[in-house]
């Protein structure tokens, strides 16, 4: 490093790279908090240290930004600045596809046409999202010998929904599958296709793309024949040249030590969207095993054997003894289920992760069982990778056979965690749970293992790592304090860690009301609350001129909104599921375009990253305070934990999680300076109960007013 290249010189640098953009930016308005915010980035992250060192410098900014603050440019124009003058790279992860978008397709470009030093930047994928040619030539015949039993459909995965209406209405699912491939490889031949499966005008269903999605467990990369045009791999090369990265929580996760994106201790990294973090962890170090579609366990043995046979490789085990034996202990499993399961549909979670002791036996023997099959397996794969590269001649046929012993791998690894994290006990419990799953037609049985405090997986995984990171987002306080995110995210007491909240500039008191209508029915008795809540509503709706968003907490209060609805109101409703959401979306602004009343009806997912600004949402309506289910296995089994050592769930964990998602929920009514919105909850308790009052606290500043029988009076 330069030895001009001091902290403070570093930090007058990236927040002159900021000052640049404020100037390039086409009528721009002052932000004070926008500029707050690149200050900290700039200030804080000056004095990391990246690349070995014994002690170096290490510092995490924890940053909420309300709505309005323009965050993406404050900490682009900075990072990017520092990383440039570093000679380091730039991770900005996101929770979502349409930020991704955004930061690729508009945020990037911008900050590039400013900055004096040019920089590369690109989006990362998860290998999954890229063809693999080697399977789509063999199942296609182009190399001359067609494989289809090779590379078939997984046959134990579930059907798509709609699978079987299409074979009652004379569908050959073969024949399609195979016209699709015969696309893909025309496409890709004749270079109209990149191999990128997003790059496609038409998704394939998820089973078949399974079938030629290249794969970690199947991939010889450099040994494999086709290794210097394939797509991933190209697409990897891209990645190296590129100073700032773009990806995802859980591709981010998902690679840590395993060199696929840079490594966290020699680059800054940025996780806008940050909220999401604990649960992407949850769910990253979560394992599931099947017990129910095991023909995968019948093919086993002979394709360990004929791979064997090929390479003249002697197996060590008897894979065919082993893979009986497993099957037969994952079948008794599944009889104890399903007689454990009150319905064909149905979750039965073990109380303080503890195993009946009739669980015991079967459990070991189905991991000691796939353990040894595993070490086969890697054994075997280990030999073939050997061959092909003491024989280059050998490597289309190596390739093959190792994606053909890969297809196995992610079965196998998933029934080793599972029961791994199914026998483990220990101070902390794990969520352990049973799951019957009819949605697709066929019964379908599973067993789950998850930890239950996020904050200690990120803790060990994540934050070790990391020397210089910034975490943002709109909603990452929850009733006025950072505390429950720093627990969940593992960055609580941590020297290393700051926080800082920058308002958003609208004008809340003067822009937006936030009203709450005092039902007679209690919330908790749902029937009768539901009944008098969509009458309210439904009143409500007939006054509405533009654009409003109503969420609801389940489908079943939809259902029952919809079902309310006057032929007049029909006509204006646009209901979540009906169509895919970008041409709701579209529909929806057409029609206010065209002057008419639009109403979006919406579930959860509605609730954080809709954009609707102006006449396009001046109402929304919260139907019922964003509780999660009760039923979540991971909640019930965090929330026994907690009870257990003396602590209470509902007020360490209920409470400010619904208090963010109540954050985000509000959220939606005020997107610029000029919007004037006004936000309607039908749930009393906000005002009433001491809980509700803590959640108020953490919104913003709107006017706020109670409605008693539809009578408005103060607060």
């Amino acid at each position: 490093m330069s030895i001009f290249l001091t902290s403070e010189n570093l930090k007058t640098l990236s927040l002159a790279a900021f000052d640049q953009v404020v100037k390039a930016t086409s009528g721009f308005r002052s932000r004070p908090g926008q500029r707050e915010m690149a200050q900290r980035i700039a200030s804080n992250l000056s004095g990391v240290t990246l690349g070995e060192h014994p002690n170096p410098g290490k510092a995490i900014t924890v940053i909420q930004a309300g709505t309005g603050v323009g965050k993406s440019a404050a900490y682009l124009s900075t990072t990017v600045a520092l990383a440039l003058a570093l000679k380091t790279r730039v991770v900005i992860s996101t929770a979502t596809v349409a930020l991704q978008e955004q930061l690729m397709t508009k945020d990037l470009p911008a900050l590039a046409a400013v900055l004096e030093t040019p920089f590369v930047y690109a989006l990362a994928k998860g290998r999954g999202r890229y063809v693999c040619k080697l399977k789509l030539e063999r199942l296609v015949g182009l190399d001359g010998e067609a494989e289809e039993d090779l590379f078939g459909v997984d046959e134990d995965l579930p059907p798509p929904r709609a699978a079987f209406a299409k074979q009652l209405q004379g569908e050959d699912p073969e024949e399609r599958r195979m016209k699709l491939y015969d696309s893909l490889a025309s496409a890709l031949v004749g270079g109209k296709w990149d191999g990128d499966r997003d790059n496609l005008a038409e998704q394939p269903e998820a089973r078949d793309w399974s079938s030629v999605a290249a794969e970690r467990h199947t991939c010889t990369a450099r040994h494999c024949p086709r290794f210097r045009d394939c797509s991933y791999y190209n697409a990897r090369t891209q990645l190296a040249e590129a100073q700032v990265i773009v990806a995802n929580h859980d591709l981010v996760l998902a690679s840590l030590g395993r060199k696929a994106l840079p490594e966290l201790d020699n680059c800054l990294i940025v996780f806008d969207e940050g909220h999401h973090l604990p649960a992407v962890a949850l769910d990253q170090f979560s394992s599931a095993m099947d017990l129910s579609s095991l023909r995968w366990l019948d093919k086993l043995p002979k394709t360990l054997q004929e791979v064997s046979e090929k390479i003249h490789v002697q197996l060590a085990q008897d894979v065919s003894t082993l893979a009986q034996q497993l099957k037969v202990a994952l079948v008794n499993v599944g009889r104890m289920v399903m007689e454990l399961l009150t319905g064909y549909d149905g979750v039965y979670r073990f109380k303080n992760g503890v195993l009946p002791d009739a669980f015991i036996d079967p459990i070991s023997l189905i991991h000691g069982h796939a353990s040894g099959i595993s070490k086969a397996l890697e054994a075997l794969g280990a030999e073939v990778k050997l061959l092909a590269k003491e024989d280059p001649e050998q490597a289309a046929s190596c390739s093959l056979m190792y994606a053909k012993l890969g297809q196995l791998a992610p079965k196998l690894g998933s029934v080793i965690d599972t029961s791994s994290l199914l026998l483990e006990h220990g101070p902390q419990p794990l969520a352990k749970w049973l799951k019957s799953d009819t949605s697709s037609g066929l019964v379908f049985l599973t067993a789950h293992a998850c930890p239950i405090v996020p904050g200690d997986l990120l803790r060990q995984a994540l934050w070790s790592e990391v020397r210089g990171a910034v975490i943002t987002s709109a909603s990452l306080t929850s009733c006025g304090s950072f505390d429950y995110f720093l627990h969940e995210s593992g960055l609580v007491n941590n020297a290393q860690v700051s926080t800082l909240e920058v308002e958003s500039p609208f004008n809340y008191s003067t822009q937006g009301q936030l009203i709450v209508v005092e039902t007679e029915a209690d919330p908790k008795n749902a029937e009768a609350y539901t009944r008098e809540m969509v009458t309210e509503l439904m009143s409500d709706l007939s006054r509405v001129e533009h654009g409003a968003l109503v969420l609801f907490t389940s489908r079943a209060q939809m259902k029952v909104a919809v079902e309310a609805l006057s032929s007049a109101l029909q006509d204006a409703v646009l209901v979540q599921g009906q169509m895919a959401r970008g041409r709701l979306l579209a529909t929806h602004q057409a029609r206010i375009e065209a002057g008419l009343p639009s109403i979006i009806f919406g579930l959860q997912s509605f609730g954080e990253g809709l954009d609707l600004p102006g006449k396009l949402c001046e109402t929304v309506f919260i139907t019922k305070l964003p509780f999660s289910p009760p039923s979540d296995p991971v909640e019930e089994a965090r929330s026994e934990w907690l009870k257990s050592v003396g602590r209470d769930p509902f007020s360490e964990l209920v409470v400010p999680a619904t208090g963010i998602k109540l954050l985000q929920w509000t959220g939606r009514a005020i997107r610029t300076e000029d919007d004037q919105a006004t936000v309607i909850c039908y749930d009393r308790r906000l005002l009433r109960q001491s809980y509700g009052r803590r959640m108020l606290q953490g919104l913003p500043r709107y006017a706020v007013s109670r409605r008693v029988g539809g009578v408005a009076l103060a607060v």
